[in-house]
This record gives structure tokens, sequence and C-alpha cells, in this order.
């Protein structure tokens, strides 16, 4: 039996491929939103971030130029303005979020996906 999946993907992450090549090893055909084009609003990305258990700190992508540029990473940056950045610069957001009956998970490591199939 099918169950409804969505990950939110980046076709140019290996993590993200790997997750998507593991739901389907799976016998699943998820939803697939290409997060760059269609960026989750911001009341969507606070309720993956709850409901996966992390903050708002660990679902943003440090490692982006735009991160540094925005300041992100200095002392006293607070949710909203992640959540901010995040929703005005999807490339912010960490990947791939995955939403099942189970649950929500950022998978990362992409094995994490088997916590909710």
């Amino acid at each position: 039996m099918t169950m409804a999946i969505t990950i939110y993907h980046n076709a140019r992450c290996g993590t993200s491929r790997n997750t998507l090549a593991a739901i389907r090893e799976a016998g699943h055909e998820p939803q697939v939103v290409d997060y760059l084009v269609n960026p989750p609003t911001r009341d969507t990305l606070i309720r993956l971030i709850q409901e996966a258990g992390i903050t708002a700190r660990e679902a943003v992508r440090s490692k982006e130029t735009v991160f540094t540029e925005l300041g992100l990473g200095q002392p006293g940056v607070g949710d909203d303005a992640l959540l901010d950045a995040m929703v005005a610069h999807p490339i912010l957001i960490e990947r791939p979020f995955v939403v099942t009956p189970k649950g929500v998970r950022l998978c990362r490591p992409f094995t994490r996906v088997n916590e909710v199939l």
C-alpha cells in the first residue's frame, strides 16, 4: 500500500537525490516539490521545522554564501530572522524535508527517511 509522501527536493543535492531514491526503493512514489521553484510559505516552513523536532537554526544551510552575506551566523540572530531569510532565499532551507503520515524528518543523513517510511 502506497502512502502519501512529499519530499522538498533539490535535484542538485546528493543527499536529496539519495533520499528520493530510498523512498522509491521502498515502493513509494512521492510528490516531489522543487522547493527552489515552489518554496514553502513561512507557515509551512514553521510547521515542517516543528514537526521534524528541530530548530530554525538546524533547518538553515549555513554553507550557502547568502548565509554569510546576510550575517545569519552572528550572535543574537533569532528564529524570526532565520525564517525570513529562508523564505526570501529558499536555497537557505536545509534539504530534504520529507513528510509522511508517520511524521516529518529533515533527512540528513538520507537514511533518516527510514524513520518515517
